[in-house]
């Protein structure tokens, strides 16, 4: 008799968030408050700003990063993570926990 297994779908959506591509990157960034847009760039130059703008606004429709506009002058914008954003901390310490286990003897590429 075959065991019928499913998946759950707060796990499926929980991995679709962090699984999509630069979305990890980003939120690691904004872990260090709240953030300029440049600043995130800089961190991540393999993502360009058309990418970065589109993560950033699909993570902040879920609900995970906040957009902060200062009307003064000039209009500066930020990004900071919601309550929601910040309990991913302990996911990415695991996950670099894992990956310095599992990847410490690889060298980083230098470009």
């Amino acid at each position: 008799m075959e065991r019928e297994i499913s998946v759950c779908p707060k796990l499926e959506k929980a991995f679709k968030i962090l699984g999509k591509k630069w979305n990890g990157l980003i939120i690691e960034v904004l872990l260090i408050g709240k953030t300029h847009f440049s600043t995130i760039s800089s961190a991540i130059p393999e993502l360009s700003d058309r990418m970065l703008s589109a993560r950033l606004r699909e993570l902040e429709e879920m609900g995970i990063v906040e957009r902060l506009v200062d009307t003064g002058y000039p209009v500066q914008v930020s990004y900071r993570l919601t309550k929601m954003g910040k309990g991913i901390k302990p996911i990415l310490d695991e996950v670099h926990r894992w990956a310095n286990k599992w990847y410490a003897d690889e060298v980083p590429e230098k470009k």
